[in-house]
């Protein structure tokens, strides 16, 4: 018979102490996890810090006139392919909704096209700025970092202690 598939009972000694080391290896997991959470979330608003990215400009919601609810402040005009004059609409407007009180201007990126029935709308163009999934992959990258970098840690700990545990103990 194999000598490695024989298992030989286990010590009451022996059986306590790898319980004591299960709940050491537990609780450092959990202390390196905390740890980690916090190190993960500085690196994270660093990286932001460092390189000045401003999430309301990430994804744009189109501010809209809306007369209504909108005082218009300023008339602007605007040539539209298509058209014989040039069409006006309001520029810069009060939302009476929005308890700051500052105007809200036409976005100077949006274009004022006309359909095909003839009315005119704002073309305000794509709502996501595509550095938005460069921010998702660095939040990706962090996370994966910090499990791996914590699983790492946790392993080589709990192997430390086996060690010490294998040199302490004396082989009768």
């Amino acid at each position: 018979m194999d000598s490695t598939s024989e298992s030989l009972p286990e010590s009451p000694e022996a059986s306590a102490a790898a319980h004591i080391r299960a709940t050491k290896v537990r609780r450092f997991a959990s202390g390196i996890s905390v740890v980690m959470m916090v190190v993960c979330n500085a690196v994270f608003l660093f990286g932001i810090w460092v390189t000045g990215l401003n999430f309301e400009r990430l994804v744009r919601t189109p501010d809209i006139y809306d007369s209504r609810q909108d005082i218009c402040l300023r008339l602007a005009y605007q040539h539209v392919p298509g058209s014989e004059n040039p069409v006006q609409f309001c520029s810069e407007w009060l939302n009476l909704a929005d308890p700051t009180g500052k105007t809200h201007t036409f976005q100077k990126d949006a274009q004022l096209k006309q359909g095909a029935d003839g009315t005119f709308y704002f073309d305000y163009g794509p709502f996501v700025d595509y550095r938005l999934f460069a921010v998702g992959a660095f939040v990706v990258g962090i996370i994966v970092c910090g499990i791996r970098v914590t699983r790492h840690v946790v392993n080589r700990y709990r192997l430390r202690l086996e060690a010490a545990a294998r040199h302490s103990v004396p082989t009768h």
